[in-house]
């Protein structure tokens, strides 16, 4: 007959011998790279002196891996008029669950101008739409084309003329 001693060492040894298996069935696979589709909004738009708009981007990085933002090529509209396009090579690194901001210039269209206008003097929202492309290289592997599709809506700021969030 076998002492309680000797059970629970062989208890013990098959314990440490499973530990050691599930250990190094975890050795080699770190987290897990999830690359999301990102998400890109209007987070200000200000009307220049000479009438052009400097937009300013939110651009949503919702990998688990930083992202490289490269071309952007986003057709805007305001309250159903066309604006005309967002272009550009932000060249913004956004790490793993971030945002960050990139500024792009756009010549408006005479009707997305006067409907800015019309906002702003009115002290009214306005609705707008983004409808295009956005270039990314997720952690240093090739480029990925996104495309995109936002509608949201820009309220003028108090205190600050021409601008509106």
């Amino acid at each position: 007959m076998r002492s309680k001693g000797m059970r629970s060492k062989g208890i013990m040894a098959v314990l440490a011998l499973g530990m050691a298996a599930l250990l190094a069935g975890c050795s080699g696979s770190g987290p897990v790279k999830r690359v999301s589709e990102p998400q890109v909004g209007i987070q200000q738009l200000t009307v220049r002196a000479d009438g052009s708009w400097s937009v300013d981007l939110r651009i949503d990085n919702f990998s688990s891996v930083p992202m490289e933002f490269g071309n952007v090529s986003l057709p805007v509209s305001v309250a159903g008029e066309s604006a005309g396009a967002l272009a550009g090579m932000p060249a913004l690194g956004v790490g793993p669950e971030s945002a960050d901001i990139a500024t792009l210039t756009l010549a408006p269209s005479s009707a997305a101008r006067i409907a800015v206008a019309d906002a702003l003097a009115g002290r009214k929202s306005l609705d707008y739409r983004l409808e295009g492309t956005i270039a990314a290289t997720p952690d240093g592997s090739g480029v990925r084309n996104f495309q995109l599709e936002r509608s949201n809506t820009l309220n003028p700021v108090p205190g600050l003329p021409g601008v509106m969030r």
